[in-house]
C-alpha cells in the first residue's frame, strides 16, 4: 500500500499511524497539498490528502473511509473502532469531536496565514479557535471519565481509534495555532497524548 501525504496533515498522520498500530506495511510519498497538487491530484482528483493506493490500484481518499477499510481488513480483534454497539458510537462520537477541532484549526491557520492581509477575517479565525477549543474540551471530559475509571484509554480497555486521533488533534492544534491551549489546560488530554506519543507508531509519525 502506498499512504499520500505528510505528516503534518493530522488525517494523514492518523491513517499512518493506524497502518502502523495495525501491523500493516506501507510505503509513503509525502506529498504537501501546498507544493505538490499535481502530484497529488494523480491519486486524488480533489488534489487532497490523504490516499491510500491498495495492491490492487485502487485509490481509496478520505480519512474516515481509508480508516474504515483497515479495520475491515484487520478484523474484530485488531480493528481500531468497534464493529457496533455503544463502543463504536463512542469512539465515533470522540472522532467527531477531534476531527472537527482539525477542520476548525486548519481554517483558522488558513484564514490568518494563507489569505491576503487585506481580505483576512479576524472574527472568522477567532470563531474557528472557539469552536476548536469546544472539540478540545469534550476530548479532556472523556479523558477524565477515562482516568477515573482506571484504564486511561477513551473507551474501553485498550487503545482505539479516538485515542488515535485526539492525539494527532492535540499534536497539530499546539503545532499550528500555538497558544492556543494554555500551560496547564487540558492536563488528562496531553498526558494521554503523551502516552500515545510515547509508542513507537506515533513517535515515528510527529511533524
Amino acid at each position: 500500500m502506498i499512504l499520500v501525504g505528510r505528516n503534518l496533515s493530522p488525517y494523514t498522520r492518523r491513517v499512518a499511524v493506524s497502518l502502523d498500530l495495525l501491523e500493516m506495511p506501507f510505503e509513503r510519498r509525502e506529498l504537501a497539498t501546498a507544493t505538490d497538487v499535481e502530484a497529488i491530484k494523480g491519486y486524488n482528483p480533489l488534489g487532497r490528502v490523504p490516499a491510500l493506493e491498495l495492491p490492487d490500484g485502487e485509490v481509496l481518499i478520505e480519512s474516515a473511509a481509508i480508516l474504515d477499510h483497515l479495520d475491515e481488513m484487520a478484523g474484530p480483534g485488531l480493528r481500531l473502532t468497534p464493529a457496533a454497539g455503544p463502543a463504536r458510537r463512542a469512539v465515533m462520537r470522540l472522532c467527531a469531536f477531534a476531527t472537527g477541532a482539525m477542520d476548525k484549526a486548519v481554517q483558522a491557520y488558513y484564514e490568518e496565514t494563507r489569505r491576503p492581509e487585506e481580505v483576512r477575517w479576524p472574527a472568522y479565525a477567532a470563531r474557528g479557535d472557539e469552536q476548536v477549543r469546544a472539540g478540545l474540551s469534550e476530548l479532556e471530559k472523556a479523558a477524565r471519565v477515562a482516568a477515573d475509571g482506571g484504564s486511561g484509554w477513551l473507551v474501553g480497555d485498550r487503545l482505539t481509534q479516538a485515542d488515535v486521533t485526539a492525539t494527532v488533534t492535540l499534536d497539530f492544534v499546539n503545532t499550528v495555532r500555538p497558544g492556543l491551549v494554555a500551560d496547564g489546560d487540558l492536563p488528562v488530554l496531553h498526558a494521554l497524548a503523551n502516552r500515545c506519543n510515547a509508542l513507537p507508531a506515533f513517535a515515528r509519525t510527529r511533524p
